[in-house]
């Protein structure tokens, strides 16, 4: 499925992928994107926070009006399309910067998608979206607001209910604004002097594992349905291997045989072998795409969350036979049980990604598309 800034919320809130943060003092950012320097970036972040110092802001600003004027030009010269934009947000420091950035950016607001609210909570989160409403006014145009929950009272197990409650109240309140909840784990770390190393995921430190299932507790339910994404992955560097690899042999294997150790071995030389198990457990999860801070993470990431041949099949025949005659059916891969009522929810949102990310192959899986990017 193609999709564009203009597609649908619940389409565009999938289809973020990984999700690249750029500070907004980095000048080559339209360059990047002018030449398509990522295969497979779906969608960056530019940074006005904590990716820059808070002497920097005013300079920051102006580099991110420039970046949008040279993307602009590019675009009337034919350069690059409209459409081959990855999708563009903006992470402010405050509310009052939404307004601020919209002077400065003027007409070329129609490069953004939306914007990302840093330390999201009940004293802000009005705020933060009616800067946002004021701005779509402005501009006729409909951008979106990405919460990011990073702060103490969430974390903390005494205060967490109550502020995930309020907070809950508050995207209610501005639900047709809100593409995509994002976990701030390295805040919360943060707050237990606490930092993860490449050899384990964000689920082995006990106390923000705790907070994350809260989170998909109360925002991924059915019944409220939002996309909540998978937190951020922030290593790339290689450095000494304490603990066992994590990724296994034989998806390897029994794709490329042999030949699929060196494979393998070559994503342990390049320690993202800790990122795909943290997104394979994101997944399991529930949570979909993932904040990144290096273009090395794309490739794993996106081919992550292509869907598998087996899941596909499963859900399309789940919704093929939604009309009240079975309540259960065995797999068309003859190893499981699909019941209609149980699996509706999961089978709606596997063909979506499907349509977004797309399907493997029968036999294929993630390898199949990592295997030509391991060498970046």
């Amino acid at each position: 499925m193609s999709f564009k800034r203009d597609s649908d919320k619940e389409i565009l809130s999938y289809a973020l992928g990984s999700t690249l943060y750029m500070p907004a003092t980095r000048e080559q950012i339209s360059q990047d994107i002018i030449t398509s320097k990522y295969e497979g970036l779906m969608s960056i972040v530019i940074c006005l926070e904590d990716a820059i110092g808070d002497k920097e802001v005013d300079k920051a600003e102006e580099y991110l009006v420039n970046n949008l004027k040279n993307i602009i030009l590019a675009i009337e010269k034919g350069q690059i399309k409209y459409e081959q934009i990855p999708l563009i947000f903006i992470r402010v420091r405050n509310p009052k910067q939404i307004s601020i950035l919209g002077e400065k950016i003027g007409s070329m607001i129609k490069l953004i998608t939306g914007f990302v609210f840093p330390k999201f909570s009940i004293n802000n989160g009005k705020d933060y979206f009616e800067e946002l409403k004021k701005l779509n006014f402005k501009f006729n145009k409909k951008m979106y607001g990405m919460p990011i929950l990073e702060t103490s009272d969430i974390i903390y197990k005494e205060t967490r209910v109550k502020s995930l409650d309020n907070i809950n109240r508050i995207l209610d309140e501005y639900r047709e604004l809100v593409l995509n909840i994002r976990i701030g784990a390295t805040d919360f770390s943060s707050l237990f002097g606490i930092r993860r190393s490449y050899d384990v995921t964000i689920y082995d430190i006990a106390v923000i594992r705790d907070c994350i299932v809260d989170i998909i507790n109360l925002f991924s339910r059915s019944d409220r349905d939002y996309v909540v994404s998978g937190p951020v992955w922030e290593y790339f560097y290689k450095e000494d291997r304490v603990l066992k690899p994590q990724l296994r042999q034989s998806p390897f294997q029994d794709t490329y045989g042999l030949e699929g150790i060196k494979i393998r071995d070559n994503i342990l030389n390049k320690y993202i072998d800790g990122l795909i198990k943290e997104v394979s457990l994101d997944k399991v999860n529930g949570l979909v795409g993932k904040t990144i801070i290096h273009p090395s993470h794309i490739s794993p990431v996106q081919a992550l969350h292509v869907v598998s041949h087996e899941d596909y099949i499963d859900a399309c025949s789940v919704l093929d036979n939604n009309n009240g005659e079975l309540g259960v059916m065995k797999s068309q891969y003859r190893n499981k049980m699909n019941e209609i009522k149980p699996h509706i929810n999961w089978a709606n949102k596997i063909v979506m990604k499907g349509k977004i990310y797309g399907v493997f192959n029968e036999k294929k899986n993630f390898t199949s598309l990592l295997e030509k990017n391991i060498y970046v």
